[in-house]
């Protein structure tokens, strides 16, 4: 019943979700591929071998995912390794990270052609998907197919949960999650909460944060890496990582009072959507800031300025040269992005009290001493001048966020031993689909 009323529903939304697609500039490359009505052009090509299937949506889907394709790889290299997602910055993070390991596609939407399509055309012996990612159509089409499908990294925030927990809500992904062959679920709250939805507990299991098992991006030395950046030795930067719209007036804001008392510090924002970078450089020469754009960077900029992080996939290597790191999505009702980027460069962290994406991360940051939750601009300048002025104190918090980082690695390889578990029936069904 579940199924046809979700479809009914699709297919009346239908003008609606393709209107907004073709109003969003970056929805609109790989468009035709999304619907389900254009094939990419590697999938005409016949394929001998087993397909993994890994989705991951966005960004930091993205990047937590690809070590684990790589350790998969490196473990299994005679089968075939395809990573969708939604976004154009995911898309970059595959190309980017994935070259020769994984080829990307556009993920379909989750109307019923559009996912039987691509299953025909894939046709996945095992399906991956990262941070509870719940597309029904998908996991009811591999369901049907007795294709196994893995949640990996899975997380359910607060606000998800209490919205997915409610009368005929609840029933409803009941019927999705139920199809999930494995769950493997970021926290013991994660776990407690997608059981709470429907899930078999036997087939959950907590491995921790994969994000943790992250490597630090290859880097320059230190004098070429200020270069690439427009630093000189003398700039204390504080890099704000992944910020949105408010975010970034209020981060003006009290850089303008923290420059006030040291002309060294250079703020540097990274806006989550590159598109936004007009908006956001208007706004800081509004604000009487010099600005910088990083891709227009010819030499090493001079006094208090803004530098605009505006290239894709540099952020964490970026932090590497942070005095302060600040994490956005949290002074803003988002839900907050990844605090273990510049925790793992040992910077001291700040972020907002809006941390519902990063509950966990940001509560071992904040009772290891590694990072500090701010409310507000008075509180932000607060806490960065103490930062700025005691290079101590800096120093014992950015180590203190750097164990929070070592200390919980591990969950890489837990998950690869729990995949593990279906590789018997990648091989079986491969057997099955050879000619006799």
């Amino acid at each position: 019943m579940w199924r046809v009323l979700y479809n009914i529903g699709l297919l009346i939304a239908t003008p609606i979700v393709v209107g907004l697609l073709l109003a969003k500039p970056r929805c609109r490359r790989g468009f035709l591929q999304r619907m389900g009505w254009q094939a990419h052009p590697s999938d005409k090509e016949q394929r001998d071998r087993p397909v993994v299937w890994v989705h991951a949506v966005s960004l930091g889907e993205a990047v937590a995912a690809a070590p684990l394709v790589k350790a998969l790889r490196e473990r299994h290299p005679e089968l075939c390794y395809i990573v969708t997602t939604v976004t154009e910055t995911g898309r970059e993070a595959v190309e980017q990270r994935l070259a020769g390991v994984a080829e990307h596609r556009y993920a379909p939407l989750d109307f019923p052609w559009a996912v039987s399509g691509m299953v025909n055309r894939l046709r996945p012996s095992l399906y991956l998907f990262v941070e509870t990612e719940l597309w029904p159509n998908v996991l009811w089409t591999l369901n049907d197919r007795r294709i196994p499908t893995i949640l990996v990294n899975g997380r359910l925030s607060s606000r998800s949960f209490d919205r997915q927990n409610r009368g005929a809500v609840r029933s409803f992904y009941r019927s999705v999650i139920r199809s999930i062959t494995l769950c493997l679920m970021q926290a013991d709250r994660d776990r407690q909460r997608i059981v709470a939805l429907g899930a078999d507990p036997s087939r959950v299991h907590t491995t921790g944060n994969i994000k943790f098992d992250q490597p630090l991006p290859a880097g320059e030395d230190g004098e070429a890496s200020e270069r690439r950046f427009g630093l000189n030795q003398s700039d204390r930067l504080i890099l704000a990582g992944s910020t949105h719209a408010g975010e970034e007036e209020m981060l003006v804001a009290a850089y303008r009072r923290i420059v006030e008392a040291d002309p060294s510090v250079v703020l540097m924002l990274a806006p989550r959507h590159i598109e936004r970078v007009e908006r956001v450089e208007s706004m800081i020469r509004d604000a009487g800031f010099t600005v910088q754009r990083k891709s227009r960077i010819e030499q090493k900029g001079r006094g208090p300025r803004v530098v605009i992080l505006d290239t894709r996939g540099e952020l964490a290597r970026a932090y590497r040269e942070a005095t302060v790191a600040f994490v956005g999505g949290t002074l803003v009702p988002v839900g907050g992005h990844n605090l273990l980027e510049p925790a793992a460069w040992g910077k001291p962290v700040l972020f907002g009290p809006y941390t519902d994406h990063c509950a966990e991360v940001a509560t071992m940051l904040e009772e290891a001493g590694g990072g500090r939750r701010v409310r507000d601009v008075e509180e932000l300048v607060r806490v960065c001048g103490e930062w700025l002025a005691d290079p101590h104190a800096r120093e014992r918090v950015g180590g203190a966020a750097r164990r929070v980082v070592s200390d919980n690695q591990g969950a890489l390889q837990r998950t690869l031993d729990l995949i593990e578990s279906c590789f018997n029936a990648i091989e079986t069904s491969h057997r099955s689909l050879r000619p006799s």
